[in-house]
């Protein structure tokens, strides 16, 4: 699993629209509007790395109003709670 934290500048007046098209997409768990230099923090939780650069930069881009990110990938990822199976997310056995 590739956790990964999106820090967003969005138009502001546009900031639910933007939220609700955001939680549409497969693989963002989470958003948070924040106080700051950014407007929006996005968790996204994928399978691969390769998941994570599709849904950023070929369906993130084509909501209206984002207009900056700046991507943080996890290393690793420590909770009391088994993440993969909570999200649905487990690795397929071989």
């Amino acid at each position: 699993m590739v956790t990964a934290f999106v820090l967003t500048r969005v138009r502001v007046e546009r900031l639910r629209e933007i939220i609700e098209a955001l939680l549409a997409l497969d693989g963002i768990a989470e958003v948070y509007s924040v106080a700051g230099e950014y407007d929006l923090v996005i968790l996204i939780r994928v399978r691969t790395n390769r998941d994570l650069a599709r849904l950023v930069t070929e369906h993130m881009v084509h909501i209206e109003g984002i207009l900056r990110t700046k991507t943080l990938v996890a290393f690793e990822t420590h909770s009391r709670f088994d993440l993969p199976k909570l999200f649905g997310l487990e690795q397929e056995r071989q």
